[in-house]
């Protein structure tokens, strides 16, 4: 490839690539990293491999369940380039630990499955000035961006702030479709090695939204964000920080999230009642007076949305700011992209005093389908 060549392999071979997680997006960003001769390559991980790993962490096989995922990713990794110098890292990454294991990478790739690592692995890139590939995964969607570059956004740019820990995911699996991973991690792995080239248009600036149910990519801007808490003009987070407690309800120990932010959380016990998107047009029809909460974020909203019925912006993170907002006396619909943050958020509000509240089954997108076929979707 003339993109390549003698020189840029001999740049890929005097490079270091540090991969967080040997799991869904570390395993095929890994193989594919050693397989195109970067020289140098880390593994942080804490965890063993179990049987139910194996639909979608193709590094890793069943001779490996039972021993460290590290272990495993090395052998396998020797056996595809016998070459490369491998260097793991048998730990959860933590504050503590983050600067002196993270320091001296040329690049990053988060294959991180919950949110306290998401957020230390960006802030830690931020303040070492190590660009990262980031990846997120649920179901049969995915996520794809490069952070942490110079003059480019990063994660919290997009995402301020972890979500309070009555809505993140504890650890109950939310369900991934196995080969989605395998295509996201392989998406931070040649944004990797673009970038170590310095070919091609890297994803700095982009979210690459991907929804293999329906097989569409979409690529959305992300500016830099002047009032970013880690790289904006006046940065106040200045020292990592751990947030482990941002993992767990309260009561419940701390433990990994699903890939992207799942369907569960600690407020599932709470009963959910919901609605059809038939049920929600009789009601507007019907002129019933009505509250209908969107809880997806910003650029979401910016894409699609149902404010023509009257539906207001309430991020997951700011549903605390709208409680007192709401007006007891009239029921409030919850909805997001297909259903399952809705679910989460009516959870939670019920907790804190909303009675009358229900989520609308499958969310916009189901909308969309049956009512508002000219509606751009994602």
């Amino acid at each position: 490839m003339p993109e390549v060549g003698r020189e840029g392999q001999e740049r890929l071979a005097g490079a270091s690539v540090l991969l967080i997680g040997a799991g869904g997006l570390g395993s095929p960003a890994a193989l594919y990293l050693a397989a195109a001769g970067i020289g140098r390559l880390g593994i942080v991980d804490d965890d063993e491999v179990e049987l139910s790993n194996l639909q979608r962490q193709v590094i890793h096989d069943t001779e490996s369940v039972g021993t460290p995922k590290v272990e495993s990713a090395r052998g396998r990794l020797a056996g595809v380039n016998p070459h490369i110098r491998v260097e793991t890292f048998r730990t959860r990454l933590r504050s503590e630990n983050a600067p002196d294991v993270m320091a001296g990478w040329d690049f990053v790739v988060d294959g991180s499955d919950n949110f306290p690592t998401r957020y230390l692995v960006n802030d830690a890139c931020v303040m070492l000035g190590i660009p990262f590939a980031y990846g997120a995964v649920l179901r049969f969607e995915g996520q794809a961006s490069v952070f942490a570059a110079e003059d480019g956004p990063c994660y919290r740019c997009l995402f301020r702030d972890p979500p309070p820990p009555e809505l993140a995911p504890n650890c109950a699996e939310a369900g991934v479709l196995g080969v989605v991973p395998g295509m996201i991690g392989s998406i931070q792995a040649c944004e990797a090695i673009k970038w170590i080239l310095g070919e091609g248009e890297s994803l700095v600036g982009r979210l690459l939204l991907v929804d293999a149910f329906r097989m569409t990519f979409r690529t959305l801007t992300i500016r830099p964000d002047p009032d970013c808490v880690v790289c904006g003009n006046e940065p106040t987070l200045t020292e990592l920080v751990d947030y482990e407690h941002f993992c767990a309800s309260a009561g419940e120990p701390a433990g990994e999230s699903a890939d992207a932010g799942g369907s569960r959380s600690g407020t599932e016990d709470a009963m959910v009642a919901e609605i059809d998107v038939h049920d929600l047009r009789a009601l507007v029809e019907a002129r019933e007076d009505f509250q209908l909460v969107d809880v997806r974020e910003d650029y979401e909203w910016e894409i699609c949305n149902l404010g023509h019925l009257g539906a207001q912006l309430a991020p997951m993170d700011q549903l605390a700011e709208l409680v007192p907002k709401l007006d007891r006396n009239k029921p409030v619909i919850v909805h997001c992209r297909t259903g399952p943050r809705g679910a989460s958020a009516a959870a939670w509000l019920r907790l804190s005093g909303v009675d009358d509240v229900r989520n609308l089954r499958g969310g916009i997108i189901a909308w969309a389908e049956e009512f508002d076929p000219d509606m751009v979707v994602y």
